[in-house]
């Protein structure tokens, strides 16, 4: 598979280093990048968000050298050009269905962002917001707010 182009590097900084620094400010867990996620009971389903955050305990072990057994709790997919939708909303899908609670689908040609949940069914919902709304952490990063506009600017 071939390297994601520089507008998809240059998102993925900028939007894991907001959620670094909101992360990290008040030691709420651990940001990551191209990181390896599975199920303990499923270790065939491998899955390496774009970027992610999976809340810990401050008493968790070191970072892992491997791959994380679980899933992240926000799990961000940058789509890149050879991306098709149907393909990144199937993982997002994936991701939710084994733990995660929200998926941020990035869509930069459109400059809007997909978001993805299970409601209290275990349906999956989704809704774009656009380049004029922000992203809210929800339950999983209250407080957590990134305006669109700067990041697509």
């Amino acid at each position: 598979m071939a390297p994601p182009g520089e507008t998809h590097g240059d998102l993925t900084i900028r939007i894991g280093k907001y959620l670094f620094d909101y992360v990290e400010g008040r030691n709420l867990g651990r940001v990551t990048a191209e990181t390896g996620y599975y199920t303990p009971e499923d270790r065939s389903t491998l899955l390496s968000p774009d970027i992610a955050f999976r809340r810990l305990d401050p008493s968790a072990e070191p970072a892992s050298q491997r791959w994380v057994p679980m899933m992240p709790d926000l799990a961000v997919a940058i789509k890149s050009p050879s991306n098709i939708m149907p393909q990144i909303r199937r993982k997002a899908a994936i991701f939710l269905q084994h733990g995660t609670q929200l998926v941020w689908i990035v869509i930069p040609e459109s400059k809007s962002v997909e978001v993805c949940r299970l409601d209290a069914s275990g349906n999956i919902q989704s809704e774009v917001i656009g380049a004029d709304g922000s992203l809210s952490g929800e339950q999983v990063l209250p407080g957590f707010n990134l305006e669109l506009a700067g990041l697509f600017s």
